[in-house]
């Protein structure tokens, strides 16, 4: 006779699902290999909060009933292995300087060469624009402390 199907449900981490028809009697390779063919080294998967690691374990080993649900977690692909006589990958390179990763240290260095003055130039300075130098100083400040807080 032959072999019963499950259904089971992928479920991903941004919530989309997908139905997958298996038999008891396959494994978990086998489940990687034909709903994830070319990523089986990318794919996760975990039942009731055990990732799945053994490739050769029988579904029905697992005890999965019809629509269990097995999250699935993809990882981005690897670089390929290097042979042994290459030199490896380099650090990895930085990210792109942005006008918006340049804006707070331009303004910083704005305000030091606006205080330089303010000392140097006192007569230049009147006490409402020392005044707005200060209150500027400190929103600059609080947004710097803000974004590299995180």
């Amino acid at each position: 006779p032959a072999e019963p199907t499950l259904v089971l449900r992928l479920k991903f981490l941004n919530d989309t699902e997908r139905l997958a028809r298996v038999r008891p009697g396959d494994t978990v390779g086998a489940l990687k290999r034909t709903y994830f063919p070319g990523q089986e080294q990318q794919v996760r998967l975990i039942y009731q909060g055990q990732l799945l690691r053994d490739d050769a374990q029988s579904l029905a080993g697992l005890h999965l009933g019809h629509l269990s649900v097995l999250h699935c977690h993809l990882s981005p692909p690897s670089t390929a292995p290097t042979a042994p006589g290459t030199p490896g990958p380099r650090s990895p390179t930085p990210a792109a300087l942005g006008v918006g990763s340049l804006a707070l240290p331009l303004f910083v260095l704005l305000l030091a060469l606006l205080w330089y003055l303010q000392l140097q130039h006192r007569h230049v300075f009147t006490a409402t624009a020392t005044t707005c130098l200060a209150g500027l100083t400190l929103l600059v400040t609080f947004v710097a402390f803000a974004m590299y807080r995180r």
